[in-house]
């Protein structure tokens, strides 16, 4: 008989912790499960499907996350914004992480967690069999605490009104990482797409030290490149790569191919 555990690499957040790299691969753009496929052939380590700009259906979502869980990789998905009641369906459907966007207050985040955990930790509803551990009936306690430490939870800080907050948001029991999004930050802050402004630098460090406070695990996104990420890691920021969205990829690729053609008829 097959485990009944995912066959799931070490915990992306034991490896966060022991400073090993995580890269990651955002999904918002395309639809076919392949794509998950193909990232882990490359030696991805975990997808993230970003149902929160995108149009992506939630079986679509549901099927990437499942096959990453088979092929090992974290399967995380970032909600749309205050759509909680899709944490649930998204984790019965083999997500093993979430990404909650626009987090403000410790109120926020304490609902949050309560939609992603079974009870007596949250408010989940049960349901018996799910993807995550392959439509088995387990034990209902054994199932239950298999798939309350499975999941974990990022809360997304986006506002300096939420970074002002950082440390009763990181305080909450189930907030397992706090993430920082510099682009809706930044643009709060009226330094629109000044990622590296010192300022910016300022609130990142405050979110860092807070999640370093309550033994959580700080990440932060929409970086201005390798060197902008050497610094935060440097600073005591988790080594977690946003290494690109799909669609960035998309508009790359093309553009590559585009050119190496036009030279060739140029030559």
């Amino acid at each position: 008989m097959l485990p009944v555990v995912p066959k799931e690499r070490t915990s992306i957040l034991d490896r966060l912790r022991a400073g090993v790299a995580c890269h990651s691969l955002g999904i918002r753009s395309a639809r076919n499960v392949d794509f998950v496929r193909m990232a882990a052939s490359a030696g991805y380590d975990l997808i993230w499907v970003d149902l929160e700009h995108s149009t992506i259906a939630l079986d679509t979502a549901a099927q990437m996350c499942a096959l990453a869980g088979d092929l090992g990789l974290g399967a995380w998905v970032r909600i749309p914004e205050g759509d909680l009641g899709v944490i649930g369906r998204v984790l019965d459907g083999g997500a093993s992480g979430l990404i909650i966007p626009h987090i403000v207050t410790a109120a926020d985040a304490r609902e949050a967690a309560s939609y992603c955990r079974y009870p007596p930790a949250g408010g989940r509803s049960h349901n018996a069999l799910t993807s995550t551990f392959g439509f088995r009936r387990i034990p209902g306690a054994e199932r239950v605490a298999l798939a309350n430490g499975r999941v974990i939870m990022q809360v997304l800080l986006e506002t300096p009104e939420a970074v002002a907050n950082a440390d009763a948001i990181a305080a909450v029991e189930g907030v397992d990482v706090v993430g920082l999004g510099l682009n809706d930050l930044s643009a709060g802050m009226g330094l629109l797409g000044e990622v590296q402004h010192p300022a910016v630098a300022e609130l990142c460090r405050q979110v860092i030290a807070a999640a370093h406070r309550h033994g959580k695990v700080a990440v932060i996104g929409g970086l201005a490149g390798p060197e902008h990420y050497a610094s935060l890691v440097e600073m005591g920021a988790a080594p977690f790569v946003f290494t690109a969205i799909d669609t960035d990829l998309f508009v790359e690729a093309l553009s590559q191919r585009l050119e190496k053609w036009r030279t060739f008829a140029r030559a």
